[in-house]
């Protein structure tokens, strides 16, 4: 059986966690993405009714 602990992999990006940009940034920038998502997904399902 193979053995998935992968406790020894380490996230490099964690270390630059104290550059990250204010939340409200991040927050808005996940929001922007979720709405330009939203519109695809409603244009797909547009096509799919035609």
């Amino acid at each position: 059986m193979a053995n998935l602990d992968i406790f020894w992999l380490k996230d490099e990006s964690l270390e630059d966690s104290a550059n990250l940009p204010d939340p409200d940034i991040i927050v808005a920038e996940i929001v922007e993405d979720l709405e330009a998502a939203l519109q695809q997904f409603a244009a797909i399902a547009n096509d799919l009714k035609k």
